[in-house]
């Protein structure tokens, strides 16, 4: 059974779910020398109910600053999206519209806009990416313009708008290497992840950066 499953089922002990986060961390401190800047769950499950309390109560505890929380504008109009993966798609956006407040709460931050729904695997192209990022910043601006009309037009347009995209790319695993200790899954054996590698390396989209003045940065960095 998926996660999702097992903790529908109310199979799931949130203390344990907290023991292997902790000892997650734990192990990336050991190889690493440092905690995590940012941290997240495979497939959005760090906004699952429940499962965002213990995340959120994790994150404090160690002081990582940063998570994600994937609400991507613009989704809804994604008409290239198969149904199976929408109704996927739309129920992480409404765990994660349930989890803002949590996370609000125990003061841990996450990026302006989020983009990598629309945009993963095979859908991921430059035009896409492009569209995608103009198409938000312009919802964003546009609201946050509206709510900041006390301010000078120079204050305006200084602010940095932070974005996150979510990429997954790679090369595709023969089997029996890969995986995460049962030998590698669907995507990860996928020609996806090397098209998403081909696409981000585009010198048009690095181009299109520059225009825009995109920086590219890490969490650590904000």
């Amino acid at each position: 059974m998926g996660f999702r499953t097992v903790l529908a089922k109310g199979l799931l002990k949130m203390s344990e779910v907290k023991q292997e986060l902790m000892a997650q961390v734990d192990l990336f401190r050991e190889l690493t020398g440092h905690i995590p800047h940012h941290m997240d769950g495979h497939q959005h499950v760090h906004v699952l109910p429940e499962v965002r309390h213990v995340f959120a109560q994790v994150l404090e505890e160690y002081g990582i600053k940063y998570t994600r929380v994937p609400i991507e504008p613009g989704l809804h109009s994604c008409v290239w999206i198969e149904p199976p993966l929408m109704d996927f798609y739309l129920g992480v956006e409404k765990d994660s519209l349930d989890t803002v407040d949590v996370f609000t709460r125990y003061g841990i931050r996450w990026v302006d806009i989020y983009i990598g729904l629309s945009t993963m695997g095979k859908n991921m192209s430059v035009s896409n990416i492009k569209s995608a990022i103009d198409s938000a910043m312009l919802t964003f601006t546009t609201k946050e313009n509206s709510h900041m009309t006390q301010f000078s037009p120079q204050d305006q347009q200084s602010r940095t708008v932070t974005i996150e995209l979510m990429v997954h790319p790679g090369y595709p695993t023969i089997p029996p290497a890969g995986g995460c200790g049962e030998g590698p899954d669907d995507f990860s054996q996928s020609w996806e992840r090397l098209h998403e590698l081909q696409i981000l390396m585009n010198p048009e989209l690095q181009n299109y950066y520059k225009t825009r003045n995109i920086q590219l940065c890490a969490f650590k960095d904000l």
